[in-house]
């Protein structure tokens, strides 16, 4: 039985981390292969289990050190058809991959979770097409029928949520959003924006989410910002408007860099660790809701623990 599928902690006011940047912790640090970004790839084997249950433990002992809740992303962002497809993976085995990544996470709460520090467990989504280009570009509903038998999938598990991570075009969220009220499952959608802080789709992100919520009558639990730097959208929140109350979460990109530069880059850019926990901290007071806090690619545990150090302080001085 899903242990908070019905009471999302994080809709509360008490914050949350989530781990930095799975993918590019795994190439640049650990020298793992890991073809098309795939993540779920490494539960084809024990060693690779081995590798993610490790990484993942990192996180929630973060938290507990910081008396900080966390929601654990599964490594399932590609694990969706197209993607999958690429790797030998049919419509059984892609469902089996889904399964055993949630299976992963509730080894690690069942080993660590604690009163002060509860562990929601998510199942994570991705785009069907390039995080970083919106070229290809689904109608509603057939990114609803697309993402749907990953989205049945995690419904049919213990997992708390879903989350849709670097979604580039609205449509695909529209889409995502429906199967999930489709199958009972609180969802959080996660736009990836530009340098100028617009989608990659050339959308403003307030019509992102104020088009989403109009056209899902507000089913999304929250919304999260992901794959940019601070600096690509903070001028966009200090326009200000009711719909940044419905942001919660926040997984920036260590890189100032654009998503044209990160692509073309052969060493990974870890920014400045520091530098970022104070820019989460000041963007607080542009997020009213933000509760959820973590990190995307080149980000790694040096991040996250700047970020609870920095938020830990604005938190104490709030007192």
């Amino acid at each position: 039985m899903s242990q908070y599928r019905n009471r999302l902690p994080q809709l509360r006011e008490d914050l949350f981390i989530t781990d930095g940047g799975l993918e590019t912790t795994l190439v640049f640090h650990e020298g793992i292969d890991l073809p098309y970004f795939a993540a779920f790839h490494l539960l084809k084997d024990d060693a690779g289990f081995d590798t993610l249950h490790h990484y993942f433990a990192r996180y929630v002992k973060i938290a507990r050190r910081w008396g900080f809740g966390i929601v654990l992303e599964a490594p399932t962002w590609r694990a969706n058809p197209d993607w999958g497809a690429k790797l030998g993976y049919d419509a059984v085995t892609l469902a089996d991959a889904n399964r055993k990544a949630i299976g992963l996470l509730l080894e690690i709460r069942a080993a660590y979770e604690t009163l002060e520090t509860p562990v929601v467990i998510s199942g994570n989504l991705g785009p069907r097409g390039d995080g970083y280009l919106a070229a290809s570009r689904m109608s509603i509903e057939v990114a609803r029928e697309y993402h749907r038998p990953q989205m049945e999938t995690f419904a049919q598990t213990d997992a708390d949520m879903v989350s849709a991570l670097t979604l580039n075009y609205v449509e695909e969220a529209i889409g995502i959003v429906q199967a999930a009220r489709d199958a009972a499952m609180p969802v959080a959608i996660s736009f990836t924006v530009e340098t100028d802080g617009r989608l990659p789709s050339g959308d403003q992100l307030a019509e992102a989410i104020q088009r989403t919520d109009d056209e899902t009558n507000a089913y999304a639990a929250y919304y999260m910002i992901n794959c940019a730097h601070p600096t690509h959208f903070e001028q966009v929140l200090q326009e200000g408007g009711h719909w940044r109350e419905r942001i919660r979460g926040l997984r920036a990109n260590a890189s100032k860099r654009s998503h044209a530069e990160l692509d073309e880059s052969t060493e990974l850019d870890i920014g400045n660790p520091q530098e970022l926990g104070e820019q989460y901290c000041a963007l607080r007071t542009l997020l009213p809701r933000l509760t959820v806090l973590g990190g995307c690619c080149g980000t790694d545990h040096r991040h996250v623990e700047a970020i609870c150090d920095a938020c830990h302080a604005y938190v104490e001085t709030s007192l």
